[in-house]
């Protein structure tokens, strides 16, 4: 990376340029100018070369806070599907419509609670098919959110570029709580049945029906059965161990191991013939499956009609994607689902039923390391409760 220069001003005054702003540091030479330039170049590097360096607190629009977190989350996280980039978008929006052009400095607690409030309301939007669609998002979803825009002031305060009173003031508000507000309630995570997912897999391509397998024997989270290529897989013994190095607790210097099973290899082996680098599972594959099986079930002649590929578009504006993420794997399943007249269900549910099973035959603890936790508390929440053992309980205990 190069350095602002430190260079001579007209008047005889060493000059250095950050963020398009020039600096006079003092007489050109001098100790003491040079003194300034190496303490202002610092803070404008470790301020991540924000384009709001220098800019007084009372002069910083929200509009400028959020370019410079914008730059933060993109460094940081990363641009990736899921990363906190895209997390932030409805937040950044909704900051941006209600307060963009007013000073970061005069945003409290009410401009907070508009914020939410703004979040709460109802928006339309427009499905693939042409139909309007009304969304409204959940209590826990709507608390998610504000929880990001709390961080974006801390980061604020961190930088030195807002004082600290303001996150501090961020933090007296409380989160919504269940019946005490009109944004509706989140339907609680439940296991799938093996009936639904066998019905499901029916019409599912090959490549999607094997992740659905796949997950229900891991019991990984969705968007670790798609992250698995050749390279993650140790084979050196009979269980195979699948070594994940980006998951959602890798930031805090844990490790993710998922164990895979006899019935789990004879799903996965056939996968693994690919580059060590490639993701196992991807949309082009089970695309091309797809059509080969539509293909398969034509009954027109081949002499009429459309010739195989004549109809498909050339240079689609969303063409399917090298690997699947969690959202497009979950699509997949709610379009098949929807198409062949099956309830509507998420590849999270796979999770829960397993670590249900588990719990039952093995115990908490067991289907703690199953699912990768390092709380059993967690585990509770994606565990149901043994019904069946609660009724025998309490027969014998009258």
């Amino acid at each position: 990376m190069k350095l602002p220069s430190y260079r001579r001003h007209s008047s005889g005054q060493g000059r250095v340029t950050l963020a398009g702003k020039d600096y006079l540091l003092g007489p050109h030479g001098s100790a003491e100018s040079k003194r300034k330039y190496n303490k202002l170049v610092a803070e404008f590097l470790a301020g991540g070369q924000s384009q709001s360096f220098g800019v007084k607190p009372a002069e910083l629009t929200l509009t400028e806070l959020l370019a410079a977190y914008n730059k933060h989350l993109k460094k940081y996280y990363g641009m990736g599907p899921e990363s906190e980039f895209h997390r932030f978008r409805p937040v950044r929006r909704g900051l941006k419509s209600l307060y963009g052009p007013e000073p970061a400095i005069s945003y409290g607690p009410l401009q907070y609670k508009a914020t939410r409030a703004h979040l709460m309301l109802p928006t339309v939007v427009k499905r693939n098919d042409g139909t309007d669609w009304v969304r409204t998002r959940s209590r826990n979803y709507v608390n998610n959110l504000m929880k990001k825009v709390k961080r974006l002031f801390r980061w604020a305060s961190a930088e030195g570029m807002l004082p600290s009173t303001i996150y501090d003031s961020l933090k007296t508000v409380d989160p919504l709580k269940m019946g005490r507000t009109t944004a509706r309630e989140s339907e609680p995570v439940k296991p799938i049945s093996p009936e639904a997912v066998s019905a499901t897999i029916k019409h599912l391509p090959q490549v999607v029906a094997d992740m659905v397998r796949l997950q229900s024997l891991l019991g990984c989270r969705p968007g670790e059965v798609c992250k698995i290529t050749p390279a993650m897989v140790d084979r050196s013994n009979d269980v195979w161990e699948i070594h994940l190095a980006k998951h959602k607790s890798a930031w805090r210097g844990k490790s993710r191991t998922i164990y895979c099973g006899p019935k789990a290899q004879s799903i996965l082996a056939s996968y693994l013939l690919r580059g060590a680098n490639d993701h196992c599972f991807g949309p082009q594959e089970a695309t091309k499956q797809r059509q080969e099986a539509k293909h398969a079930a034509r009954t027109t002649a081949m002499s009429c009609g459309h010739t195989p590929g004549s109809h498909v578009v050339k240079k689609p504006k969303n063409p399917p994607g090298k690997f699947y993420v969690t959202m497009s794997y979950a699509r997949a399943i709610s379009y098949t689902c929807k198409q062949a007249g099956i309830e509507v269900w998420g590849p999270n549910r796979l999770r829960h039923s397993l670590a249900t099973s588990v719990r039952k035959s093995d115990g908490l603890e067991a289907a703690a390391v199953i699912l990768g936790h390092s709380e059993i508390g967690v585990t509770q929440v994606y565990a149901e409760q043994d019904r069946a053992k609660a009724i025998e309980v309490v027969r014998r205990i009258g």
